[in-house]
């Protein structure tokens, strides 16, 4: 194998990637198994020494491995920013799904204008306030719009960065849509959304990201985000649902202003709920691994990314199992995203074990804080936005300092590998510094939209949906029926007269023409049964059985005194007042009306609360459409 060197010294500029440096190994021109020239013009056959060789190839080896892992990683970096983009996507459908269909037009909007708002915002002042050269005391940069007045150097230098910024930025936007969601004005969102693109994000994440942030020169270590990007959504989530308020029936007060009854608002679509759970899995190796640096760091991360968030699902489906009697479906896709966010610090810090630490404290944790807020604070988050991200944020970033094992690609010291207790030290100035900030700027911001152009909807609009009010949407789901809501506003018996329509016209009252029954004709009756939905097959065998030849069924949800055994939704018991029943309607004269209700009870009966009931109505009489046949004959299906 041939390998060729030239003598002499280098050129300025010569060293550097890619580039083998001559002038150290001080080599004579040779070529390796054929002739070179010597000082006197001779041709004679040089062998160069063996180890010399050996040195040589392991040198060139090593130039070409870093100049192929720049140039690999470099392209990994951007496709880890399409992954990141791509978890709008999840977000969008996360808090789609847990929220009512009356809203998911208006979600989508919000998800949408935060990516859309924040690259507006970020292009035109947030990407130089966080990673600018001239940052002012390890606090802030100072615009320099360089995107725009030098943007060949930009692109040459920052446009990779700016990309991937970006797309972290519009994740800690969106963030706080799920927990303000269905009864914010959109307006007020937007402008939000904007503030903290614009300012508040860039400024923090500078601390962190930028290498002249106070909080890296100190050693803080949040690899992709628990701190910077998580808890910070987290906590303006936090502050945005304590001061829009609760939704419309989600607490019932009492005569003294105390909640006595929390009441679950069941999101509209698990299934959308599920999808987005697993498009933000799958970007997540991209949000932490896109900054991987070789291929051993790129593995690690993923290893650490997928063991925390699966340890927390089995955790949160155990405890939630244990609690309730059965597995939370809703909580356990929150427990996905809960390991998810824990591990996201410390994703090239920590080992397997560390990771698997992470995920049985996040599976624990998500529950805990979504059901405290909920039950004890009667704080309404709709998504469980604080309990994934702000409650997993500040624990994955504690993690760093507690589980980070030397061996890890990252090679920090955490507390309880070494017995060093400086990284933990760090860690929890770093966490503290950024809800500080974020929390005092955003209190502001809201309780200034809030004083000015309001963040709440009308409780008119809110009932309605925001689908329509907000965006003259009629339905996001126009050819489905919408489901029978059944909570209780508030509004008791009072109802707002907004038209001037007397009740008479508004609401007429008819009367029925009634039609006497001669003698001497057969009587007709009406039989209305309701049942459960797994008997109505054999109660259609049965009554065909008897002489039944026609029946009108209906789909129908009714509730009577007794309940049932109580369910629950994200740890709040769940009012079974509306359930799904079958409605079987027919018209009897020949066969017996006891034959019929006979049968109905013989094959509904099993012993238990709700089989159903049976109601028998007299009908004046009957007409058959097609012959103009009434009464008893037209009842007879004869030709």
């Amino acid at each position: 194998m041939p390998f060729l060197y030239t003598q002499g010294n280098n050129q300025k500029g010569d060293k550097g990637k890619g580039v083998f440096d001559v002038q150290r190994h001080r080599r004579r021109l040779f070529l390796y198994g054929k002739e070179a020239h010597g000082r006197g013009g001779e041709s004679r056959p040089v062998r160069g020494n063996e180890e010399e060789i050996q040195l040589a190839v392991e040198e060139i080896t090593k130039i070409v491995e870093e100049a192929v892992t720049g140039e690999v990683f470099g392209v990994w970096f951007l496709i880890g920013a399409a992954l990141v983009f791509f978890m709008q996507a999840g977000f969008a459908m996360v808090e789609t799904g847990f929220t009512r269909a009356k809203n998911a037009g208006n979600i989508i909007m919000k998800n949408l204008m935060d990516f859309c708002i924040g690259t507006v915002v970020f292009v035109a002042l947030g990407f130089s306030l966080m990673m600018a050269e001239d940052y002012v005391f390890g606090f802030i940069g100072i615009p320099n719009l360089n995107i725009f007045t030098d943007f060949g150097g930009f692109i040459e230098g920052n446009a990779s960065s700016f990309v991937f910024n970006l797309v972290f930025c519009a994740t800690a936007a969106t963030i706080v849509s799920g927990s303000m969601a269905e009864r914010t004005k959109f307006v007020s969102y937007c402008i939000y959304s904007g503030v903290i693109s614009l300012f508040v994000y860039p400024v923090e994440a500078g601390w962190v990201w930028n290498s002249q942030g106070w909080l890296a020169q100190l050693g803080f270590h949040d690899f992709a985000g628990s701190a910077a990007i998580h808890s910070v959504g987290g906590i303006t989530a936090l502050i945005g649902a304590i001061m829009v308020g609760p939704r419309l029936g989600k607490y019932v007060t009492g005569k003294d202003g105390k909640v006595k009854k929390v009441n679950a608002i069941p999101g509209h679509s698990i299934t959308l709920g599920a999808l987005g759970c697993f498009i933000l899995w799958f970007g997540w190796y991209g949000f932490n691994g896109a900054a991987a640096w070789d291929g051993t760091s790129l593995a690690s991360i993923f290893l650490t990314t997928t063991i925390a968030p699966a340890v927390a699902t089995c955790t949160t489906m155990i405890y939630t199992w244990i609690k309730n009697k059965k597995p939370d479906v809703s909580m356990c896709l929150n427990a996905s995203l809960a390991g998810l966010v824990g591990i996201t610090a410390g994703c090239d810090a920590l080992d397997a074990l560390g990771a698997i630490v992470v995920g049985v404290v996040s599976g624990v944790l998500v529950v805990v804080v979504v059901e405290y807020l909920d039950l004890k604070l009667h704080i309404d988050d709709p998504v469980g936005a604080v309990g994934v991200h702000m409650a997993n944020g500040i624990w994955g970033t504690l993690a760093v300092g507690l589980l980070a094992n030397p061996a890890a690609p990252a090679g920090l010291e955490g507390l309880l590998y070494t017995g060093n207790p400086k990284l933990l030290g760090v860690q929890t100035l770093g966490i503290a510094a950024v809800l500080a900030w974020t929390g005092v700027l955003m209190t502001i911001m809201f309780a200034l939209i809030k004083k000015t152009i309001g963040l709440r909807v009308s409780p008119e609009e809110e009932v309605k949906g925001l689908d329509s009010t907000e965006h003259g949407l009629p339905s996001a789901y126009a050819d489905f029926a919408p489901a029978v809501e059944s909570l209780d506003y508030g509004f008791e018996e009072a109802v707002a007269v907004t038209g001037d329509t007397p009740v008479a016209e508004a609401v007429p009252v008819k009367k029925v023409p009634s039609f006497t029954q001669e003698e001497g004709t057969p009587k007709l009756t009406r039989i209305e049964i309701v049942c459960k939905e797994a008997r109505f097959e054999t109660l259609k065998s049965a009554l065909i059985n008897i002489g039944i030849t026609g029946m009108t069924v209906s789909h129908v949800l009714g509730c009577g005194v007794q309940k049932g055994k109580p369910e629950f939704y994200r740890g709040v018991q769940v009012e079974a007042n509306l359930l799904p029943k079958i409605q079987v309607d027919i018209v009897v004269s020949k066969v017996p009306v006891q034959s019929v209700i006979d049968t109905a009870k013989r094959v509904l009966y099993t012993g238990h609360i709700g089989d159903g009931k049976i109601f028998v109505y007299d009908v004046e009489n009957v007409v058959k459409i097609r012959t103009g046949e009434e009464g008893y004959d037209a009842l007879q299906d004869v030709e």
